[in-house]
């Protein structure tokens, strides 16, 4: 399984089909002390707006409170960027791919000094996510 960090984010593919991917990932959230506070379901919305098709995508904004208030603190509006978005997405052929928004992105767009202390937690955070969702079986 391949891992790929970007610019914004980092990712990694996953064996899992779809609904299984997106349940490992909300488990190793949690486990990290991130919640989800929305799900967009990308791909019934592309259906009912513009009667599209494309595979299942999810967008999940994670949040991990402390973090999340602590940032807010530092510069309250680093809001217009939380929560973190986590996207879990079928690839053709079988598996998934999750991909995480890079919080050290945010801290980047903001002159608050706290911020990228807060930024590099919640980054170590994500990673281990990340880690716990490549090694997780079936």
């Amino acid at each position: 399984m391949m891992t790929t960090t970007t610019r914004i984010g980092m990712s990694t593919e996953t064996e899992f089909p779809f609904a299984e991917a997106l349940a490992v990932v909300s488990e190793a959230l949690k486990h990290e002390g991130f919640g989800v506070l929305t799900t967009i379901d990308v791909r019934a919305t592309m259906k009912v707006k513009l009667d599209a098709e494309m595979p299942d995508y999810v967008i999940l904004g994670a949040c991990n409170p402390a973090l999340a208030y602590a940032a807010l603190k530092d510069d309250p509006d680093v809001g217009l960027l939380l929560p973190c978005n986590v996207t879990v997405r079928a690839q053709e052929g079988g598996g998934s791919v999750v991909s995480f928004m890079d919080p050290l992105v945010i801290a980047e767009l903001s002159d608050a000094e706290g911020l990228a202390e807060v930024a590099a937690l919640a980054r170590q955070k994500l990673e281990r996510v990340l880690a716990e969702v490549k090694g997780a079986r079936r």
